[in-house]
């Protein structure tokens, strides 16, 4: 759906990556993008506990890596359950769920990969106890974020619809980017290697940035908006 007072670059932008993750190939479409998400998300923990195994990797930082990553993928499925996001109950083409698979979600799996492997050989900044510590505060605080603004956002527009100004989004615009981008962020520091990193700014840079920018132009036609946009930060409190 066309967002008229979104810039064209995001439009644009937002078309090719529906184009690469709903409709490339065309056909039938066999499965719901939750699905696709939901199996990533759900094999998650199973996936880093295999890789443990097969690397016979039980250092403290896999084990950690295994609890963070794993337990938010099924942290993801109980807020499907609970309170499912409509955006992803589109159906999409077979090739789409691939791509979204292999193309986007598929690359998180590689985090833990190059951590349980050995690949990756963290030299932390900070002592492994203080960097351990940081990276599971981080995630905690993320996976709540998200949680409580997508709650917020479904319960709320099932009352009225319109724009959420309170709760959460009192202050920031974007709270459930924000956690998310904490919990992979949060990731990323425990792997240390520069792969997450492109990967993050991939992600972050061209989906998150663009869904952002088009929520922002649909938000733009209440009324309110100019007051709760001035007065509210982008992303970050204080920062954006």
């Amino acid at each position: 759906m066309s967002t008229p007072n979104a810039p064209a670059w995001a439009q644009n932008m937002r078309r090719f990556t529906n184009w690469l993750t709903q409709d490339i190939g065309g056909g039938p479409r066999p499965w719901k993008f939750s699905w696709v998400i939901n199996l990533q998300k759900g094999g998650t923990f199973f996936f880093l506990g295999w890789l443990i195994w097969l690397y016979d990797n039980h250092t403290t930082g896999a084990w950690i890596y295994l609890a963070l990553h794993g337990t938010y993928g099924l942290v993801w499925l109980l807020k499907d359950l609970a309170f499912p996001d409509p955006n992803w109950q589109v159906r999409i083409t077979l090739l789409g769920g691939l791509n979204a698979f292999l193309g986007v979600l598929g690359w998180y799996w590689v985090f833990g990969w190059l951590l349980i492997s050995g690949t990756a050989q963290p030299d932390y900044p900070l002592p492994d106890y203080a960097w351990y510590c940081l990276c599971i505060s981080l995630c905690c605080l993320g996976m709540v974020l998200m949680i409580a603004a997508d709650a917020q956002k479904f319960y709320t527009l099932r009352v009225r619809r319109g724009l959420i100004t309170d709760g959460v989004h009192r202050y920031i615009r974007h709270p459930n980017y924000l956690g998310e981008m904490m919990i992979y962020g949060s990731f990323a520091l425990l792997v240390w290697h520069w792969l997450p990193v492109l990967v993050l700014a991939w992600v972050w840079l061209g989906l998150f940035a663009v869904n952002m920018r088009m929520k922002e132009a649909s938000m733009s036609r209440y009324p309110e908006w100019a007051a709760y946009k001035q007065r509210s930060w982008w992303l970050l409190p204080f920062v954006l």
